[in-house]
Order: C-alpha cells, then structure tokens, then sequence
C-alpha cells in the first residue's frame, strides 16, 4: 500500500523503463514536454515520482525551452527541485548549445548563416534580462571568439563601442556580427537599436572592422538588420 506523498520505487522504476525503452526505439518526438522533462529529473531525482515536478516546472515557466534557459536562481525557487536537478537541466542545456554552436561556428559563418541563428536562438531567445554578444571573426569569416560584452535588465544592456573596437583589435579580428536579445520576445530593432550599431560600425571603419550585421533575438524568431536595409 502506498503511503501519501511516498513513491512506489517499482513503479517509478517501471514507468522509466518505459519512458526509456520508447525514447530508444523511436526518438523524442513522440514525447510531451513534460515526459522529457520528467524523465532527466528522473536522472537526478532516482527514488521518487518526478511528474508532479516537472509539471510544475512547466507551469512555472511556460515552456520545455524556457525551463531549459532559466537560470540556477530561477530554478531554485521552484519547490521541490535541488541543486542536482538543476544542474542536470543546465548540464543538458549546456550540451544543447555546444552542440548547436558547434555546427554554426567551426566554418565560414556568412555561408552557415540558418546554423548560426539557429544556435543564438536557442541561447538567447528566452533569456529574461538582455545580453549583448559578438562574434569575433578573422578575414576568412570564421569565428575567433563568441563573447558575451555586456548583460542588462529587461530591456537594456549598455554597450560601448570603444570596448568592442578595443576587442576586436586584441583578437586580431577582421569582422564581427553583433547580437542581442529582446526578452520581450518581439525581435524588432528600436531606434536606439540602430543609433548604436551605427556607432559601432563609425568606430571601426577606420581601422578595416567590418560589421556584417547585427542579429536581434526573441522569443517569436530573429531580425537581420542588414536584411532589413538598417546598415
């Protein structure tokens, strides 16, 4: 008989052989969110049933990708969930993007153009504060460094272009691609979106830094501001 609020070990362990044998024999897609995600707390969490939480992370977050990106804090306050499980998210999530960054990065960027915006999307579209990153290129337009400049509140990071400029210039770099985020998750560049990168793009011009675009990520897709005719 079980007790209330105690787990029936053979039955978890069941329901994740289960869980397990499916993933194996025909992949994730068949899945629901919060199958997958109960079966990583699983990993964690060995000895008990992992679904009410999972359920609640959902809950909490909204979405499989934004329980993925939140970060330890966030994840903290969610009860029931320990420091082991929250790593166990991160560590998946970390293993996600160095697998999506490694696609998009390790050639010529401007001709993988789908794979990089694939990664930042998946790294910074549900972010809830902004970040302002760069991609650091050499004159064959293959990333020297991926780099995080500058990280605000919700909706402003400060960006100096000097800084970048300075960078650049320590890297060796011949070119860069600018990226931030919206977390309002609407990825159109505002005015002052636009003043900046024309500051940035003016404080490199002289010393043969080309800006190939600057990318604004949200949540709904992402915006090329030299797609859009903006530098």
């Amino acid at each position: 008989m079980r007790g209330q609020g105690v787990s029936d070990d053979s039955g978890d362990i069941g329901h994740r052989q289960r869980l397990r044998a499916r993933l194996l024999a025909g992949g994730g897609d068949a899945f629901q969110d919060y199958e997958l995600l109960e079966y990583l707390l699983g990993l964690a969490i060995p000895r008990r049933d992992t679904k009410p939480l999972a359920k609640r992370l959902l809950a909490e977050f909204g979405s499989l990708p934004v329980v993925m990106a939140a970060t330890p804090a966030e994840l903290a306050r969610v009860e029931g969930l320990g420091e082991g499980a929250a790593a166990a998210i991160k560590f998946v999530e970390a293993a996600s993007l160095r697998s999506l960054r490694t696609a998009a990065l390790d050639r010529p960027v401007l001709s993988g153009w789908q794979a990089l915006t694939d990664y930042l999307h998946a790294a910074m579209a549900h972010r809830v504060t902004e970040e302002f990153r760069v991609i650091f290129l050499n004159n064959r337009n293959v990333m020297i460094r991926d780099e995080s400049m500058s990280e605000g509140t919700i909706n402003q990071a400060a960006v100096y272009p000097r800084e970048i400029v300075k960078r650049a210039l320590e890297l060796g770099a011949a070119g860069m691609v600018l990226v931030h985020n919206h977390p309002s998750g609407d990825p159109q560049p505002s005015r002052d979106d636009i003043v900046m990168t024309k500051a940035i793009i003016e404080a490199g011009r002289h010393l043969a830094l080309v800006v190939h675009d600057h990318v604004i990520v949200g949540r709904g897709g992402h915006v090329s501001m030299r797609a859009q005719g903006l530098i």
